[in-house]
């Protein structure tokens, strides 16, 4: 079937699906094939469940009565094609954004802002991998004026992949540090693989927004006519960063009084700094693109703040990298306002040959601080004992974790709580 016929019935339908467990009535299905799993097999399901028509490339699933099968080829390529069809239908600005650290935040602050003047869509959650683009895409209605696209990425060409596919119009990289390494081959490999947005938007003479903080993307300036360059004095637009122990205040474009943001730590600097340039490009007003950061609250364990009883608990356990871990301890070890303090940091993932090293610095790392408590669990985040101090104390997983915190007594404490999102370190809150 042509994509020109797909895109036909996707229009008569009321959107796309992928998992029989949320199909929408009306929805089209797509029967998605992975390591574990052949979603063709469930074709018939997701008709029975309210789905109009059912994208499969396997000629046995489909009956003699077929009105509702669309075979395609494969059914990756085809969802992916659909949305780079549908993107271009649309005449809108697209924002693609990809980065080491920060994405999601940044997309939100982004989101929060356009919202202010335009219909705006956004990827959900963090859907922004090779099925999450094609999926944000379609979600995009007609009446959408902005659209902001996250692109994330685990080998080289991801990116390059992904824009093919969005083809923004726009974009900016939150930074470029050490994440996803055992994919990337090394820091290299993630500088190449997340400067692909630039590359295209240098080829297709988009439109660039670069923080001049970071070097890596401000010596970046030099490959474009015109990039927005931002936030340093003088330049598109500027944003003065003034504290952060515990929440970021700033100050934009002089004005005489300074913002207090929700978001902790000097690390969310830049993506404040990166939503109000962007909404000023659009023309969001300063004040109306302050007060989206000042009501912005953080949540889904992103520097997520809990209280209980007397403690402050940082919930920091979406993700985890050797960049993002040391940004959040160095914070964390600047922060005050309880009497005691206590990290509990979580494995780092995907980090190939660099695993051991990169958890014995995080022993190191911890030692320059004189904190309270200094815990350790997962199996990676041993080797950071031959480094840390003599008080550190290690659990094999969280779960033999529970037990220690259940029978301590916290009173008073800041807690740092940050791991790899597949150590659901957000389990061991409930027993703080």
């Amino acid at each position: 079937m042509s994509i020109a016929t797909l895109y036909q019935h996707f229009l008569q339908s009321t959107g796309v699906s992928t998992d029989t467990r949320k199909i929408g009535q009306g929805n089209m299905f797509f029967a998605l094939k992975g390591p574990n799993f052949n979603a063709n097999e469930f074709a018939s399901r997701a008709l029975e469940m309210g789905a109009s028509w059912v994208v499969v490339d396997e000629e046995a699933v489909v009956p003699s009565k077929k009105d509702q099968y669309l075979l395609v080829d494969d059914v990756l390529t085809a969802l992916q094609q659909l949305a780079n069809h549908h993107r271009r239908q649309l005449d809108i600005p697209v924002i693609g954004l990809t980065g080491s650290n920060g994405k999601t935040t940044s997309k939100e602050l982004l989101h929060a802002v356009l919202k202010k003047k335009y219909n705006t869509s956004a990827t959900l959650g963090n859907l922004n991998n090779h099925i999450g683009v094609p999926l944000t895409l379609l979600a995009i209605g007609r009446d959408v004026e902005i659209a902001i696209v996250e692109m994330g990425a685990n080998k080289p060409g991801d990116i390059k992949e992904l824009c093919d596919i969005a083809e923004p119009t726009h974009g900016f990289i939150t930074n470029i540090g050490k994440a996803h390494l055992e994919g990337m081959g090394g820091p290299e490999g993630v500088l190449k693989t997340k400067t692909e947005l630039f590359q295209h938007l240098r080829e297709s003479n988009g439109v660039v927004f670069i923080n001049t903080l970071d070097p890596i993307l401000a010596n970046m300036s030099k490959r474009f006519a015109n990039p927005i360059l931002y936030p340093s004095k003088g330049d598109f637009c500027e944003v003065e960063f003034i504290d952060a122990n515990p929440f970021v205040r700033f100050r934009v474009e002089n004005m005489d009084k300074s913002f207090l943001s929700a978001m902790i730590g000097s690390y969310n600097f830049g993506n404040i700094a990166t939503a109000i340039t962007v909404g000023k490009y659009f023309g969001v007003s300063i004040e109306d693109a302050a007060h989206a950061i000042v009501t912005y609250k953080p949540a889904n364990m992103r520097s997520q703040l809990i209280e209980k009883r007397s403690n402050l608990i940082i919930l920091d356990a979406y993700n985890a990298n050797p960049s993002s871990m040391e940004v959040a301890i160095r914070t964390f070890g600047e922060m005050t306002g309880k009497k005691h303090k206590m990290v509990i940091l979580g494995d780092m993932y995907e980090l190939g040959e660099s695993t051991a090293s990169e958890h014995m610095s995080l022993g190191e790392l911890v030692g320059e601080y004189d904190f309270d408590k200094i815990c350790f669990t997962g199996q990676y985040i041993q080797s950071a004992l031959s480094k840390a101090p003599m008080k550190s104390l290690y659990f094999p997983d969280p779960f033999s974790f529970r037990n220690w915190l259940q029978d301590s007594k916290f009173e008073d404490y800041l807690i740092l709580i940050k791991g790899s999102r597949g150590m659901k370190l957000e389990g061991l809150v409930d027993f703080i």
